[in-house]
């Protein structure tokens, strides 16, 4: 009776054994498991999360149409702006063959003083040029959105055919302040994240999540920096602290999207 019931335990053993193996043979090792993020922590496209919401972002394009924007100049679109692939696209090919001109930059209908702004954007082709002003004019005697509002530049600094000053290079603040060098920057056909924040006269770029320019309008840095810059030549650049937002066409083909902002 004893030996049958050693018997009895020792099997009871061996299947408890072998369960435990099974269960660890079924279960994924830490180099095979699957690190794919669940879908909520993915951020959406063109859609405000519950937090953005909450701290007053307003999305500025609902990835199917360009409600809210117009053409700098010009009481319509037209065809040079569009929708593709839930992004804001301009084609690059300006006002036709043969015209060497730009067919204009979208801008919002809406204007801001203070204010948190952030657009994803992907250059397509190598050398491809945009930017993206703030406190933007539109009058008559002003000509183009550049005129009147500063710039984050959107630029293939390596693609570029032709030299580039530091002041002329994605991130900076066109012609004025160079991004810093230590900037990380997708390719061609990828996706990057400008952020600006401008509140009475402090002014930031962010690119890719890293700080790259940082100025006080007014600072002597400020002043020695116009003083050299192409803008003493426009009088009526930078004078508004209220102003559209705009995306800027020049010449090339260029996508955006998740252009959020909030006042300050």
């Amino acid at each position: 009776m004893k030996r049958k019931s050693n018997l009895l335990w020792l099997g009871a053993i061996a299947i408890l054994v072998a369960s435990g193996w099974l269960q660890s043979c079924s279960k994924p090792s830490a180099e095979t498991a699957d690190t794919t993020p669940p879908a909520d922590t993915v951020p959406p496209i063109n859609k405000l999360t519950q937090q953005e919401q909450e701290a007053g972002w307003e999305l500025l394009f609902n990835g199917r149409d360009l409600d809210g924007w117009k053409r700098y100049g010009h009481d319509t679109i037209g065809p040079l702006w569009s929708v593709r692939d839930s992004a804001i696209v301009v084609d690059g090919t300006g006002l036709g063959e043969g015209s060497g001109k730009f067919g204009g930059s979208l801008m919002t209908v809406k204007e801001y003083g203070n204010f948190d702004l952030t657009v994803d954007w992907k250059i397509t082709a190598p050398g491809g040029n945009s930017g993206i002003l703030y406190h933007v004019v539109e009058k008559p005697e002003y000509k183009t959105d550049y005129a009147t509002g500063p710039e984050a530049q959107v630029i293939d600094d390596a693609g570029w055919k032709g030299d580039l000053t530091a002041q002329q290079k994605v991130g900076s603040n066109y012609d004025m302040f160079p991004a810093d060098s230590s900037k990380k920057v997708n390719p061609v056909g990828e996706w990057n994240t400008t952020r600006v924040i401008y509140q009475n006269g402090h002014v930031e770029h962010w690119l890719n999540g890293q700080k790259v320019v940082q100025f006080e309008e007014g600072s002597a840095a400020y002043e020695a920096a116009y003083k050299k810059s192409k803008w003493v030549g426009y009088p009526g650049w930078n004078k508004s602290k209220i102003g559209h937002l705009s995306l800027q066409d020049h010449g090339a083909p260029v996508y955006f999207r998740n252009v959020k902002v909030r006042a300050l």
